[in-house]
């Protein structure tokens, strides 16, 4: 008996094509984690920290790096393969990475392993129950951060955090992009958005949060630069005569500088009232600095530059490198030098 077989024309199509090859299932960088790569030491990595002895390394795809004697390095287990952008260590044991999507990780145990205490998607949920419809409709203020609250929601998980300060185990801040801070008061289980408490009503980004000059300072975009109101609880603008992105700032007890593009840096000692020009002698960004235990800072380039003062930050000459590579982070290390975080790893350059 013959039997017709019927092919519809999409049938026809699909064996034509041959097998069907399933297609990979896409797992978000905030759900996969870090993968372990011998070329992670040599990938270019954003942050650099101290925890006690060790050192700490941050970068891309997740990679976090730790070496007790800055030579070996052993990778570290990172629930997450975000690009990160920042480290912190109030202790030996306890330290905080933040980066893209939103992530804030947390290490007790001086950075061998990590775990995930927040992402861009909890993020956008804590901004928008906090700052959602307003009571008074009539409230200027409280329309504009309900705006804030709605973008920020709107760029689902996508919420680049580019710095993290913590004072001690408990309290800290983490910052980021279009004006984003977060504050917590009992060591990252619980996080609080700030936009109601920082003078930044354009939604500038936020590039670097540190201590200097006897207070909390936070620099941003186009010369943002705010100062913690300890009373008031408040981040207060101050007035800066450059209206160029900042990328970081160092500083002391007595002295805080702010530094970015084209080699820009400037210097208060009265506490952020009053600002002067410093002559870098540079012209390419100025990514990261430190102020060491002798006294001196050092401040470093996205062009390879290793600039140091030895008069509280008024006046800087140049080192020269071992070796020519963009710098994205400087911390210090043994003997006097400091170890320099970029492209193409971690090195070490001494200062004479």
């Amino acid at each position: 008996m013959l039997v017709k077989r019927f092919c519809t024309p999409l049938a026809i199509l699909a064996a034509l094509a041959g097998p069907v090859v399933a297609q990979p299932t896409f797992i978000p960088p905030t759900e996969l984690a870090a993968a372990s790569s011998p070329k992670a030491l040599f990938a270019p990595l954003n942050a650099l920290a101290l925890a006690g002895g060790r050192m700490v390394a941050a970068g891309q795809r997740g990679h976090i790096l730790y070496s007790d004697d800055g030579k070996a390095w052993q990778q570290a287990q990172v629930p997450v393969s975000s690009d990160l952008t920042a480290l912190a260590f109030p202790s030996a044991q306890h330290g905080w990475a933040v980066g893209h999507e939103g992530v804030i990780l947390h290490t007790t145990d001086g950075g061998a392993t990590w775990s995930k205490q927040l992402d861009g998607r909890q993020i956008a949920e804590l901004v928008s129950k906090r700052y959602g419809a307003p009571a008074n409709a009539g409230d200027a203020e409280a329309q504009r951060l309900q705006q804030e609250a709605e973008g920020l929601a709107a760029q689902g998980a996508d919420k680049p955090l580019l710095d993290v300060w913590f004072e001690d185990e408990l309290k800290g801040f983490a910052i980021g992009a279009f004006n984003l801070i977060l504050r917590t008061e009992d060591g990252g289980k619980s996080w609080t958005p700030w936009l109601d408490r920082i003078d930044n009503p354009r939604g500038m980004h936020l590039y670097g949060i540190r201590p200097a000059g006897g207070s909390l300072f936070i620099v941003g975009e186009q010369g943002l630069v705010l100062k913690l109101d300890a009373a008031g609880q408040r981040f207060q603008q101050q007035h800066l005569p450059y209206e160029g992105t900042l990328f970081g700032l160092v500083g002391n007890a007595e002295m805080v500088l702010v530094y970015g593009l084209r080699g820009n840096a400037y210097r208060s000692v009265d506490g952020g009232a009053n600002w002067s020009k410093v002559e870098t002698q540079v012209r390419a960004g100025l990514t990261a600095g430190i102020a060491l235990d002798d006294g001196s800072i050092v401040l470093v380039s996205q062009a390879g530059h290793i600039l140091r003062s030895q008069d509280q930050g008024a006046n800087f000459l140049p080192i020269k490198p071992s070796r020519v590579a963009a710098n994205f982070a400087v911390a210090p290390a043994a003997g006097g030098a400091v170890a320099l975080a970029g492209v193409g790893g971690v090195r070490v350059e001494n200062l004479q």
